[in-house]
């Protein structure tokens, strides 16, 4: 553990398994965006590490890989180490025995950043939800020496009744976190019979794509933009920036991202309604990504996840700026090459959006 600006950073090693060696190349993609999330909650990575293996049920990888896993925390002076697929409650209290340290996976990693970001109360009673419902079943576990006994020395006393007392508090707490997001989620309904006359559209796509920049220079607003992922968690919307049709409403959306919880899609589902209910998508892509096509699928997978995988869709590819290739496909109507950072090729854009404007004031007339 470091001290940077009078801040804690932990240090932390990184850990993934392919099944086999032709998986190996994914997996290494897996785990350099898993470095990426690592460092976004404030993570010092020390090392990344790959096994090609069938998963271990005791430890997940193997135990001689565990061994030398062990070696290199000492080494490094890690005090967390990060795998990039879930763990049972079981592998996970084995690895922290094994490791004497904190052992946690990619779905609680995103579950701790998304609580980091987590700004408006909607936000914050989603994250919280999906925390809960993902620790339930390892309290169960946790706890599940208590219940395999059948009487006995050590059964007697507050062990099993102190299982039941945490499962009743965390399943009461989630009843009324799901009754806090129901009542936000009509007002969100309420707000959106406000504008059922209004064109509406949404700017979607993998996690720190510049969705939230897109949305500041057609809007003129001042939407919180950062290079990390999950800087926006909550739906914001606006209308376009004056000089354009003032019937045309943007939503910013949270980020994608490959291996979301899904007790996160949960949680989300009020937040990511506001995706399905829209005339026109902006499908947001980091055009200077070299994986920037898996990303795009990944992207698309989640719209069908949501119910909105055929809602009409611009494809917009984002910083070209700093892009080695934007050639090609630039003729197609429903693709644009555009930085929004740089403000380049955004007229073009906006010229399409009145057409659209048009031809649904036109249906709907």
């Amino acid at each position: 553990m470091v001290w940077v600006n009078e801040k804690i950073v932990e240090k932390c090693i990184l850990v993934g398994l392919a099944r086999d060696s032709r998986q190996k190349n994914e997996v290494e993609s897996s785990l350099d965006e898993l470095a990426e999330l690592a460092k976004s909650a404030g993570a010092k990575v020390e090392s990344i590490n790959i096994q090609v293996r069938k998963p271990d049920p005791k430890y997940y990888v193997g135990k001689g890989f565990v061994q030398m896993l062990k070696e290199q925390v000492a080494d490094n002076g890690a005090n967390l180490v990060i795998f990039d697929d879930p763990l049972s409650p079981a592998q996970q209290r084995n690895l922290e025995t094994t490791f004497d340290l904190k052992v946690i996976d990619r779905s609680i990693l995103i579950l701790d950043i998304f609580a980091l970001h987590a700004r408006t109360a909607a936000a914050k009673l989603q994250v919280e939800l999906a925390q809960l419902e993902y620790m339930l079943p390892r309290l169960t576990k946790a706890w599940s020496h208590f219940s395999r006994q059948e009487g006995g020395i050590g059964t007697k006393g507050p062990g099993e009744t102190q299982l039941e007392i945490d499962r009743r508090r965390v399943r009461t707490k989630i009843a009324q976190l799901k009754k806090d997001i129901k009542r936000l989620g009509q007002q969100r309904d309420t707000q959106r019979k406000s504008r059922q006359n209004l064109f509406k559209v949404a700017l979607i796509g993998y996690t720190n794509a510049g969705k939230s920049t897109l949305f500041n220079r057609l809007t003129k607003s001042n939407v919180e933009v950062a290079n990390k992922l999950f800087t926006t968690l909550d739906s914001t919307t606006r209308v376009m920036s004056s000089g354009y049709p003032d019937k045309i409403i943007f939503t910013d959306t949270v980020g994608f991202i490959k291996k979301l919880p899904h007790q996160l899609v949960a949680s989300f589902k009020s937040t990511l309604e506001e995706v399905s209910y829209a005339d026109l998508l902006l499908h947001v892509v980091d055009s200077s990504d070299p994986l920037y096509s898996d990303k795009i699928e990944q992207t698309r997978a989640v719209l069908r996840e949501i119910n909105a995988g055929e809602i009409p869709t611009l494809l917009i590819y984002n910083k070209i700026d700093v892009a080695e290739n934007t050639e090609g496909n630039n003729q197609e109507a429903d693709i644009f090459h555009v930085s929004a950072l740089k403000n380049l090729g955004l007229e073009n854009l906006r010229n399409e959006l009145s057409r659209q404007l048009g031809l649904y004031s036109y249906k709907t007339y």
